[in-house]
């Protein structure tokens, strides 16, 4: 056994610090009485002894082990008053993960030995629990994490294109990827997915929570899983069921090789609430290292907690030592681990002070002043379902935030909705009646239409009601209405005619996306038509209606990763398309004009805007100069044939044809097409036209 003693450390850095004669332990607790170390064995299946923290300033408990080296199995037992009433909730029967802790051993089984009150008792959780749980909880482990030489990818934010998945679904039924290496972080970077970004023309990969999280025991209870991750447990620590190995250096490798091939890698991180749930939750952590300073905690009745997040429980960024702990780890995800930016779940939340939302917020603020954080990428999900939750344009530059409204304007434009053409073209816009305040640009809109939560684009063209049975609700759960259409039946079909009008429509949406200004965001596996058999809720299915199956999948595969890939190579062939600024007629600032047509070929007026029955309108993006280049992008969702007057464009004489969604195939021969004619476009139909040089001709 290691000869070890403890003598008074440092109260800084909070956590553990390796030097060459032992390891510094710190935990921040303002209302702690003891703090003990719990050393165990290297399995972490025995606890070996014991040592009580020797010192305390600013409410930091400290001490220094002396002998003690990386890779040391710990935990902490924290003493103090258990008193619901008043907040307090300490419990030192109960083994408590290090809110620090840079790794983690074993693996957590639920029981109610967990739960710091009787289960069984009357008095709920004013009851005392005095078993231990240390054989069936997770242990904190000592590393010294080596900072790796980063090479960043810098994108800018106007060539953004972002895919988000999910790290298991995305390799767990690719037969490309080595088994091995299926469904863990080594298999996002595995050569045969870098081919399959480059082929679609992605710059930056969104992982869905990579800290590590767990399922909640109502889902453990029906064999069932938490399988998105927004329910975490300890901020600094990669997901473990993502490892092929306990080493974090798995994720900084992924990371890496990412960065090699060119593409930047963004992290979903749930700051709002933990895994400890509401009051008859577990005590896993913070909720047994100081409940009242971590947690927002109702002002009158401090036994129960604000729920803002509807999760069980609202962690308190208006502590100083919380909002520290968050700055921390988010620094440590970048340094240490190379990620690019961040997407912040219920991101509200993360503004809201007791007072309500505020975009000058602790939180906000703080990343706004970091040296280190303010150079990355931030996005929010800017809704909750706390007082005055819904916050869309409301966070400060910087921010990027995902934008519904253009989720549910496009999804009823495309679904054949009436009235919508005004709607629609702002959303196209960038959405600047939301977004073009204080110095914020088109990039602060994330244009979306799928994403985890909800349909994918097969599904969307595919399903009018939920599906949900298999979440063992009874397809209570999920949104009711989602925009969607089946076009004749529900889910799969045989039909030849329903599944070509389906395919048409998720191009037309793709495109739709890849179009607007603003940042797309595709979700990974709508290029190859991924379904989830009508759930719109799958958080809890770790399986096939998650993974995606790159060979079932595929049903419309070729032609969609083919329109996919051009649609990209618009975006960087012609910047107008994601152009830095706002786009206003007559903007002297802007070297870039944009003009909405009539299909009559004249510019749109208030009549043809306000006309209820108008399901078609293009618009054309043109450089400034003489001989500047054009786009023309025309969109039309009515069930009819229409035709479509091409408006004449100085120095404009033919037109590339870039995209046509009723075609079947993309062409590598770009067809060339006169301007100044009509053509005739079919039902529910977008089409992009080019001009890149000033008279240009046909090929023969």
């Amino acid at each position: 056994m290691e000869q070890y003693s403890m003598e008074p450390g440092r109260a800084y850095p909070l956590g553990t610090s390796v030097n060459d004669l032992g390891v510094n332990f710190s935990l921040f607790s303002a209302n702690a009485e003891k703090v003990e170390l719990c050393v165990f064995d290297e399995l972490g299946h025995q606890e070996l002894m014991r040592f009580v923290l020797p010192s305390c300033e600013h409410h930091v408990w400290h001490g220094y082990l002396k002998g003690a080296k990386a890779g040391l199995v710990y935990g902490y037992r924290v003493y103090g008053a258990y008193h619901p009433e008043a907040g307090h909730r300490f419990n030192h029967h109960k083994l408590l993960l290090d809110p620090y802790a840079r790794a983690l051993k074993g693996k957590f089984t639920w029981s109610d030995r967990h739960l710091g009150y009787k289960a069984d008792s009357p008095e709920q959780d004013l009851s005392f629990d005095d078993r231990d749980n240390a054989d069936v909880m997770l242990k904190s482990v000592v590393i010294d994490p080596a900072k790796p030489q980063i090479q960043r990818v810098p994108v800018s934010w106007q060539n953004t294109v972002i895919y988000e998945g999910h790290v298991k679904g995305l390799t767990q039924l690719n037969s490309k990827v080595p088994p091995e290496l299926q469904g863990s972080f080594l298999g996002i970077s595995h050569s045969s997915m870098i081919a399959h970004y480059r082929a679609i023309g992605i710059t930056t990969i969104e992982l869905l929570p990579v800290q590590q999280f767990l399922s909640e025991k109502f889902l453990d209870d029906k064999k069932l899983s938490n399988y998105w991750g927004y329910n975490s447990i300890s901020f600094f620590v990669p997901h473990s069921d993502y490892l092929n190995t306990e080493q974090i250096f798995e994720f900084q490798r992924m990371v890496d090789e990412l960065h090699q091939a060119g593409f930047e890698v963004l992290i979903d991180v749930v700051y709002n609430h933990t895994a400890e749930g509401n009051a008859l939750g577990p005590t896993l952590s913070f909720r047994g290292i100081d409940n009242a300073s971590y947690y927002r905690l109702n002002p009158s009745e401090p036994r129960y907690y604000i729920n803002d997040t509807g999760c069980g429980n609202t962690v308190n960024l208006s502590h100083p030592r919380v909002l520290q702990m968050v700055m921390d780890s988010l620094r440590y995800w970048v340094e240490v681990m190379g990620v690019d930016g961040f997407r912040f779940d219920l991101a509200t939340i993360l503004g809201r002070e007791p007072h309500g939302f505020d975009k000058n917020s602790g939180f906000l603020d703080a990343i706004l002043q970091d040296p280190l954080l303010n150079t990355v990428k931030v996005i929010a999900e800017p809704w909750d379902i706390g007082p005055g939750g819904y916050q869309l344009g409301g966070f400060p530059a910087p921010w990027s935030e995902w934008n519904d409204k253009y989720r549910d304007s496009i999804r009823r434009f495309w679904r054949g909705d009436k009235g919508l053409l005004p709607e629609f073209a702002r959303r196209i816009h960038g959405s600047s009646d939301v977004f073009e305040h204080h110095g914020r640009q088109p990039y602060a809109s994330i244009n979306f239409l799928t994403s985890h939560d909800g349909y994918t684009l097969h599904d969307l063209v595919s399903y009018e009601q939920r599906h949900n049975e298999r979440n063992g609700e009874e397809n209570r759960d999920g949104h009711s209405e989602n925009l969607s259409k089946n076009y004749g039946a529900e889910g799969a079909t045989d039909n030849v005619e329903i599944l070509a009008l389906r395919l048409k429509q998720i191009k037309n949406m793709l495109s739709t996306i890849m179009l607007s200004q603003g940042v797309p965001m595709v979700l990974a596996g709508d290029e190859i038509g991924r379904t989830q058999q009508g759930n719109n809720n799958a958080y809890c299915q770790d399986n096939e209606i998650n993974w995606l199956n790159w060979q079932e999948d595929a049903l419309y595969a070729d032609e969609l990763t083919a329109l996919l890939a051009r649609l990209s190579e618009l975006r960087k062939r012609f910047p107008m398309l994601a152009y830095h600024r706002f786009i206003h007629k007559d903007d002297p600032k802007s070297d870039v004009n944009i003009t909405w047509y009539h299909c009559s070929g004249n510019i749109m007026h208030k009549e043809n805007w306000h006309s209820h029955h108008a399901s078609t309108v293009g618009y054309l993006v043109k450089g400034k100069a003489d001989d500047g280049s054009s786009v023309f992008c025309i969109f039309h969702a009515g069930a009819e044939s229409i035709e479509f007057v091409l408006p004449e464009i100085n120095n404009v004489e033919y037109w590339d044809v870039m995209v046509d969604t009723s075609s079947s195939a993309i062409n590598k021969e770009i067809p060339k097409l006169p301007a100044q004619r009509a053509i005739t476009l079919q039902p529910r139909t977008t089409i992009v036209l080019s001009n890149e040089h000033k008279g240009s001709k046909p090929s023969e």
